[in-house]
C-alpha cells in the first residue's frame, strides 16, 4: 500500500512538473508600467519578467528630489496556476537640489522586495478576478543611504472588471507598514483600452492615506505595444495632485515585460 500511494503521489508531481499552463497560449499580462497591480498570475512553471527606467521629480523650486531608477526589476515565477513568488530589486540614483544647489547625490540598491501572488476568485458576470499580494521589503539588501530601520510589508487585495473586449477596468485596495512602523492605507484606480490587438492604453489614480502625514494623490497614463504574446514595451507619464513641498511634479518611465515559458 505503501508503495501504491508513493507511486500515485510521484505521478501527481510528474504531472504538475510536466503540464504546461493554459496561460501560454494568451497574452502575457503584467503589473506594470501602472502602479496597479493585476490579479493574475504568470501560470505553471513560467518566469516572466519586468524591468524598465524610471524618472521622477518631487518638490518646489526651492528644494527639489531628483530620482532615476535605471532598473524597476520584478522577476515572477509561477508555482502552480494561482500562485507565484516575486522578486523585485530597484537601482537608482537620488540627487536633492536646494535652489539648484546639490546638497546630496546618492546611488545603489533599494530594499530587495520579497513575496507572493495568489488567484482567489475568478472573474464570472459581475464578480471580478480577484487576486492577493504579500511583500516583504528587506532593508539588509539596501544601500546604505536607502536602508530603512525597519521590514516593510504590505498586502494589497487586486480586482479586475471586463467591460468588453476592448476595455476594463482594475483597482487595489491595501495597506503597507511604513519604516516609522505606522500603517499607510493604498488604493489605486485605472481604466485600460485595447485600439488593437497590439496598442493599447490606460489612466490610473492612486494614493495613499498614511497615518502620521498628509494623503497624496496621483495621476499616470500610459502606452503598451504588444510585439507578441511574451513581450510587451511601454511608456508611461504622470504627477501629483498637489503641489506642496514633497509631491511629484513629474514621472516618466519606460520599460518592457517578458515571458519565458516552461519548456
Amino acid at each position: 500500500m505503501k508503495k501504491i500511494l508513493l507511486l500515485i503521489l510521484l505521478l501527481i508531481i510528474t504531472s504538475i512538473a510536466t503540464a504546461q499552463s493554459p496561460k501560454n497560449e494568451e497574452a502575457l499580462i503584467t503589473d506594470r508600467p501602472d502602479a496597479t497591480e493585476s490579479p493574475y498570475t504568470v501560470g505553471t512553471g513560467n518566469f516572466q519578467i519586468e524591468a524598465g527606467a524610471l524618472f521622477t521629480d518631487n518638490g518646489n523650486e526651492a528644494f527639489t528630489t531628483e530620482t532615476i531608477v535605471f532598473n524597476t526589476g520584478l522577476i515572477r515565477y509561477g508555482i502552480n496556476e494561482i500562485i507565484e513568488l516575486r522578486l523585485g530589486w530597484d537601482y537608482l540614483k537620488e540627487r536633492n537640489l536646494n535652489n539648484g544647489t546639490e546638497l546630496s547625490n546618492a546611488s545603489g540598491f533599494t530594499p530587495l522586495l520579497l513575496g507572493a501572488k495568489f488567484e482567489l476568485v475568478n472573474e464570472n458576470g459581475w464578480i471580478p478576478q480577484i487576486g492577493l499580494l504579500t511583500h516583504l521589503r528587506l532593508p539588509f539588501s539596501a544601500a546604505e543611504e536607502f536602508k530603512p530601520e525597519n521590514t516593510g510589508m504590505e498586502m494589497i487585495f487586486s480586482f479586475d472588471h471586463t467591460l468588453s473586449d476592448k476595455d476594463g477596468i482594475a483597482y487595489n485596495l491595501g495597506a503597507r507598514i511604513a519604516d516609522d512602523r505606522s500603517l499607510e492605507y493604498l488604493y489605486t484606480l485605472a481604466y485600460g483600452y485595447s485600439f488593437t490587438d497590439k496598442w493599447g492604453a490606460y489612466a490610473e489614480l492612486y494614493g495613499a492615506f498614511p497615518e502620521d502625514t498628509t494623503a497624496y494623490h496621483l495621476w499616470d497614463a500610459g502606452i503598451t505595444y504588444l510585439v507578441n504574446n511574451n513581450l510587451q514595451l511601454d511608456v508611461t507619464v504622470g504627477t501629483s495632485f498637489q503641489s506642496s513641498a514633497t509631491d511629484q511634479n513629474l514621472l516618466i518611465s519606460a520599460g518592457l515585460s517578458y515571458r519565458v515559458l516552461k519548456k
